[in-house]
C-alpha cells in the first residue's frame, strides 16, 4: 500500500463528519477532494505500474546483455576453431595432392621392378644350376617357389622384391659358411650314402660313413672325383667334424680347384 493511499483512507473518514457541519458548500468541497485524491490514487498506481514495466525491461536487457556476451564467446571460440580447421584442411589438401603424385610414381615404379625382378630370378636360376651341385633339391625347390610367387596378383610388389632378395642373399651366405649334410650320390654307376662337406664354396666334397670313399666335386669336369691318399681322406673327415662342431676350427689342407679367368 503507497503513502499517498493510507493518507487518503483517514481524510475519507473523516469528511463526512466534516461535511455535516459545514453544510451545502461543505459537499462540493468534499466532492473535489475525493476526486483529487482517487486523481492521485491513479498516478501512484500508474507510476507503480510503470516501474514494474521498467523493472521487467531492465531484466530482460539484463538477459539479452548476459546472452550476448555468451553468443560473442562463443562466437570468438568458433572462429579460433575454424582458422584451425582451415589450415587442417589446407594440410591435408597439401598431403593427399602428395600421396596423389607418390602413387602414380608407385605405379610406373612397379612396371619397371617387375622387367627387373624377372631378370634377377632368371640370373638366380642360372646361378644354381651352374654353382657347384650343393643342397641340389633345396635350392631349385626356392627358385621354383619365387617363380611361382611372381606370377600371384595377391602379393605385393614389395614382398616379391623381398623374397627375391632373401634368395640372393641366402645363396651369398653360402659362400662364407662351412656345413655338412647327408645325401645320396651316384659314384661310378653306384649309388652311395654319404656325407657332404661344403666349405664355401671353394670346394665340395664327400665320404661314406666308413671313410672307404672319399672325394670331391671337380669343377673343371662337373663330376664327382675320387681322393685317393689318407691324408686327403682324414682332412675331409676332419672337416666333417668340425662342420658338425665337434672340434675348434682348425686349419683344413683340402684340394681345391683352380681359380678361373673371367670371360
Amino acid at each position: 500500500m503507497t503513502k499517498e493511499r493510507s493518507i487518503a483512507r483517514p481524510i475519507r473518514r473523516l469528511l463526512p463528519a466534516a461535511v455535516l457541519g459545514l453544510g451545502t458548500s461543505a459537499t462540493v468541497i468534499a466532492a473535489d477532494l475525493y476526486a483529487v485524491m482517487d486523481s492521485g490514487a491513479e498516478r501512484v498506481k500508474a507510476a507503480q505500474q510503470a516501474q514494474d514495466r521498467i523493472d521487467a525491461v531492465v531484466e530482460q536487457t539484463d538477459g539479452l546483455e548476459a546472452q550476448y556476451k555468451q553468443l560473442m564467446k562463443q562466437g570468438d571460440g568458433l572462429e579460433v576453431y575454424n582458422d584451425y580447421m582451415t589450415r587442417q584442411i589446407t594440410n591435408q589438401a597439401t598431403e593427399l595432392a602428395t600421396l596423389t603424385e607418390s602413387i602414380s610414381r608407385v605405379s610406373d615404379m612397379e612396371r619397371q621392378v617387375m622387367p627387373l625382378m624377372i631378370r634377377m630370378l632368371d640370373g638366380l636360376e642360372q646361378f644354381v644350376a651352374l654353382d657347384v651341385p650343393f643342397l641340389e633339391e633345396e635350392r631349385t625347390k626356392r627358385v621354383q617357389d619365387l617363380r611361382s610367387l611372381m606370377e600371384r596378383a595377391d602379393v605385393t610388389v614389395a614382398e616379391k622384391f623381398r623374397r627375391l632378395t632373401e634368395a640372393f642373399q641366402i645363396e651369398n651366405d653360402f659362400g662364407r659358411t662351412i656345413e655338412t649334410y647327408k645325401d645320396a650320390l651316384v659314384i661310378d654307376g653306384a649309388t652311395l650314402e654319404v656325407n657332404v662337406l661344403r666349405v664355401g664354396r671353394v670346394g665340395l666334397y664327400y665320404q661314406t660313413n666308413d671313410a672307404r670313399a672319399t672325394g670331391r666335386w671337380d669343377t673343371a669336369t662337373r663330376q664327382w672325383a675320387s681322393l685317393d691318399g689318407g691324408d686327403a681322406r682324414n682332412q675331409v673327415r676332419q672337416g666333417l667334424r668340425i662342420a658338425n662342431k665337434q672340434v675348434a676350427p682348425d686349419l683344413l689342407l683340402l684340394p681345391v680347384a683352380a681359380p678361373q679367368v673371367a670371360r
